[in-house]
């Protein structure tokens, strides 16, 4: 089973937001998810990402595959996957 950190997509029209989920790969965009590990709120001004990083470390070491969109905003708040 491959297992990839990526975004769930909630919220209204015209008025998203997302939680960063751990989730299998084959699954829907908004389907069922093995975790929720945080949250990207790109209207917003304040608190607009927040997000676990011990527990995203951990499934990145157990072989996880971060999407794109994840990877920029984990970079853009400094934290590294390296």
């Amino acid at each position: 089973m491959a297992v990839s950190i990526r975004l769930k997509r909630f919220g209204a029209k015209k008025r998203p937001y997302y939680r960063i989920v751990v989730t299998n790969s084959t699954s829907p965009r908004d389907g069922r998810t093995i975790e929720e590990v945080g949250f990207y709120h790109p209207v917003e001004k304040e608190n607009q990402f927040s997000f676990k990083a011990d527990r995203i470390k951990e499934w990145v070491s157990k072989g996880a595959q971060v999407s794109t969109t994840v990877r920029s905003l984990l970079n853009k708040s400094q934290f590294f996957l390296g």
